[in-house]
């Protein structure tokens, strides 16, 4: 099931960290609370033992399921799976190419 979180045209930034937030947790197993705290420069690739290249595709496509977007080959690159801010910003990218780049949390 699709929730894009976008409220009256606007992307809802908090809305966006839920899901983000939700879906690294289930993907991944950790515990929500765990996931509910990363912030911008939260490491995730490289720095969560559970986030290894087979768990990647898995959280793409649970990304592409869940907020209804399309993540092309050429999209992906250790920069955006770097950091929880990185998946951020690339996630908020996808669902609203219009707006100016994230400011860091």
């Amino acid at each position: 099931m699709s929730i894009t979180p976008i409220i009256d045209g606007q992307l809802d930034e908090a809305a966006l960290d839920q899901q983000l937030q939700t879906l690294i947790a289930d993907v991944l197993g950790l515990d929500p609370a765990q996931a509910a705290a990363f912030d911008a420069d939260s490491g995730l690739f490289g720095h969560l033992p559970e986030l290894d290249s087979m768990a990647v595709a898995g959280l793409l496509t649970e990304m592409e399921d869940r907020l209804g977007i399309v993540i092309e080959d050429d999209d992906v690159d250790g920069e955006m799976l770097e950091t929880y801010g990185g998946l951020r910003a690339f996630a908020r990218a996808k669902l609203d190419p219009l707006q100016p780049p994230l400011d860091p949390l």
